[in-house]
């Protein structure tokens, strides 16, 4: 009898537990609408697994916070600017603008890169001119330039922890409470490493699809892993070396340019080694058709003219050697430009959430 007492007091502490214990809170709506969903396998062309994925740990809970933090105007000063304001789905995660434009319209000097493969494995720098050494540091960027988003780095964990949602997805996506500003780029960084692009006509083509590539495109590929020489920086399955070269983009040799004769340095101001004048990171070319216009400052309009820019390259002190042995005419234009078009693909989509943490 004696023995039987802690066995009924505990089952009766137990049974009122059960009663007190509040039910799970049921889903909230901007939850229901942007459900968990499972890493899907690398696109086709593309051998770029998750698991891989450069300096960032991807799950599906931080991809899920990620995607609402990254469309979410609050992050900037006054609510008005997103990440996505400038790398837009639609377009590749790049935009239709020679420059992006911040809050209240402010005018930035360069155009948002595109953001399809952009945790791929050989990348060591971020931005165009590689200042940031981790894709979450990258995602830190935009937030406080006061030409995009303006904002602080404790205004935006200010704002995001004020928000009961947010704080829940956090517990969720990180397993505690900690809510902080690299907590807020790494799910970002998750995020963006999930927009991934293959499936391409050229990569159907790769496998064995004759038909994938129409004939000009076929000339086009010849050109441009043969005399082009455009794969000595547009290289391996990204198209992209992932390294900084000078094209002669932007060289101004006339009495308004700075010192070193390009408006923009480049890599040049983030090392200060003088042969990185005017030398710019490499874009990845896949969905390239989808972004015009093309280079690091906009200023090709389209296709046509970026490809023309290698026929009449501007020649510099600090010109990458590999262009001086490019060999484009204008007759390639039009064979390079379907070659390109072809590698518009698929995997990167999204569109922005219809609600969000609340």
């Amino acid at each position: 009898m004696t023995r039987s007492l802690p066995l009924a007091l505990a089952a009766a502490l137990a049974t009122a537990a059960c009663r007190t214990a509040p039910a799970p809170a049921a889903p909230a709506a901007w939850e229901l609408e942007s459900p968990l969903q499972p890493l899907a396998p690398p696109p086709p062309g593309v051998p770029f697994d998750l698991a891989r994925a450069r300096g960032v740990r991807v799950t599906p809970e931080k991809v899920r916070l990620g995607r609402w933090l990254f469309f979410d105007p609050r992050l900037s000063r006054g609510g008005t600017v997103a990440c996505a304001t400038c790398h837009d789905p639609r377009h590749a995660f790049s935009e239709l603008r020679p420059h992006s434009t911040g809050v209240e319209g402010r005018q930035g000097t360069r155009k948002a890169p595109p953001l399809v493969n952009v945790a791929f494995p050989l990348y060591e720098a971020w931005f165009w001119d590689g200042r940031a050494a981790s894709l979450a540091e990258q995602a830190k960027g935009p937030l406080v330039n006061p030409v995009e988003m303006d904002n602080t780095l404790e205004a935006v964990v200010a704002t995001v922890a004020a928000v009961p949602g947010y704080r829940r997805a956090f517990r969720e996506a990180y397993g505690d409470g900690r809510l902080d500003i690299d907590r807020i780029a790494d799910a970002l960084a998750a995020y963006q490493a999930t927009r991934r692009s293959g499936g391409s006509a050229y990569d159907r083509y790769q496998a064995g699809d004759d038909g994938a590539l129409s004939e000009e495109a076929r000339r086009g590929m010849e050109v441009f892993f043969g005399r082009g020489r455009c794969n000595a920086c547009h290289a391996g399955p990204n198209l992209t070396d992932g390294k900084f070269h000078n094209v002669g983009i932007g060289f101004d040799p006339g009495p308004d340019a700075v010192r070193l004769g390009f408006q923009d340095a480049g890599r040049y101001a983030v090392t200060g080694d003088p042969r990185d004048v005017g030398a710019f990171k490499t874009p990845t070319l896949r969905e390239v058709a989808r972004h015009p216009p093309y280079m690091h400052d906009g200023s090709s309009p389209d296709l046509r003219d970026a490809v023309l820019r290698y026929f009449e390259i501007a020649d510099n002190p600090w010109l990458d050697p590999a262009m001086r042995e490019v060999r484009i005419f204008p007759f390639d234009v039009r064979p390079l430009v379907a070659f390109l078009e072809a590698l518009d693909g698929t995997g990167f989509e999204d569109e922005p959430p219809r609600s969000f943490p609340r």
